[in-house]
């Protein structure tokens, strides 16, 4: 008896969990095909993937590019039906005819179709930070109102999903601590007084990721990875203060749990997100993502040390924000997401990407969100208040 294939949406399939995604999906040609694919601005790079995956849908951010797409899948004889804005993404997360939602547009953006995937009951790969850092409780209500499955897809929290037990009952009795880990960015060696100079380029080149510019950026400050806090904080149900961070060069060790009775389980890898997506994809089956292999013979070491406070300042922030109004984490990450988007357009330096941060958190006063309408408000509230922070802190 032949199991009918899983119906999959990619939501951000052009950026590089998207298209990490795709790779896994075509290794597996007999479980797996593509309903829906979107993207905000990469027409060509979209055109490509809708004539090697035929999927019935394609819609872009804006109706501009959906009108250049269209044009083109009309020029190279492809069946795929193009679609434009927000509506239209929630539509392909939400379709009954959908079996799973790979959730990886970056930003607040990717909130809306999170949500209604949620609300729909699908298996939802949750690559977004922002649906738990900016949709908080109301996200997590959603879900378990709309009956979804959430697998995390970051690396971390996916790591920390399969080093637990399978029955989430089990977990506030059994979890002592959470422990993130994070490769420390390009700059963990470097002193603080010297980041005024960094430039976008040397930001993003990752020592061991590869990933898009915003997170690039984010992982450089380590501000990715107060997000991952936040994040952890409500994937987990765990307390803000049983969740801790360590520096990791190597990327080995993706994260730790430690349990009651002291002992630790991990999760090991090679950092290659195909790892955490074939997991998502396939669970609580193992499928083969495509990645390398770990070869513990010529692993010459592997370290672990305590974030450095005043090179990473942002880190803080995550517990700072958890234990404030409800609504704070969606303020810092409204923040985050301008700050970096100046600096990455050189209207920021490097170092006041945190000063941006803490003014915002300083400026705007959240009340408790109680529907998306009310996170969007509150989203526009603290980006005007980073925009005005940014230019009084300009380059």
């Amino acid at each position: 008896m032949n199991t009918p294939k899983q119906r999959i949406t990619v939501l951000g399939s052009t950026g590089s969990v998207g298209v990490s995604t795709l790779d896994v999906i075509s290794r597996h040609p007999e479980r797996f095909e593509v309903f829906a694919l979107s993207a905000s601005t990469k027409v060509d790079e979209l055109l490509a993937q809708c004539a090697r995956f035929s999927p019935r849908y394609a819609v872009m951010a804006s109706a501009p590019h959906a009108a250049l797409l269209a044009e083109k899948i009309e020029q190279n004889n492809l069946k795929t039906t193009v679609l434009s804005g927000g509506d239209a993404i929630e539509k392909i997360a939400s379709h009954e005819e959908v079996d799973a939602v790979m959730a990886a547009i970056v930003g607040a953006a990717g909130l809306g179709p999170c949500l209604a995937a949620a609300r729909a009951g699908k298996r939802l790969l949750l690559a977004n930070k922002e649906a738990l850092v900016v949709g908080g409780e109301l996200f997590m209500r959603t879900v378990r109102e709309g009956g979804a499955t959430l697998l995390p897809i970051d690396s971390e929290h996916s790591a920390i999903f399969q080093s637990l037990p399978e029955d989430p009952s089990t977990w506030p009795r059994r979890i002592d601590k959470i422990i993130l880990t994070a490769s420390g960015g390009p700059f963990r060696t470097r002193a603080p007084d010297t980041l005024g100079t960094v430039t976008p380029e040397q930001a993003c080149a990752h020592p061991n990721w590869v990933m898009g510019r915003k997170i690039s950026v984010d992982s450089a400050t380590m501000m990715n990875k107060a997000l991952e806090v936040i994040e952890a904080r409500h994937l987990f149900g765990v307390l803000p203060e049983q969740i801790e961070v360590v520096i990791h060069p190597q990327s080995v060790v993706h994260s730790m749990v430690q349990f009651t009775d002291a002992s630790v389980i991990a999760q090991l890898g090679t950092p290659d997100m195909r790892v955490p997506i074939a997991v998502g994809l396939a669970w609580p089956e193992r499928i083969e993502s495509g990645a390398a292999r770990l070869d513990f013979r010529r692993m010459a070491s592997l370290s672990f040390d305590a974030p450095d406070a005043a090179l990473f300042p942002g880190l803080g922030l995550a517990w700072h924000a958890l234990r404030a109004a409800p609504g704070t984490t969606a303020v810092l990450n409204a923040a985050n997401e301008v700050a970096v988007e100046a600096f990455l357009d050189r209207r920021l330096r490097f170092d006041r990407i945190h000063a941006v941060n803490m003014e915002t958190l300083e400026t705007v006063s959240p009340s408790k969100p109680a529907s998306l309408a009310d996170l969007l408000a509150l989203d526009a509230s603290a980006r005007a208040a980073a925009n005005a922070a940014a230019l009084r802190f300009a380059a």
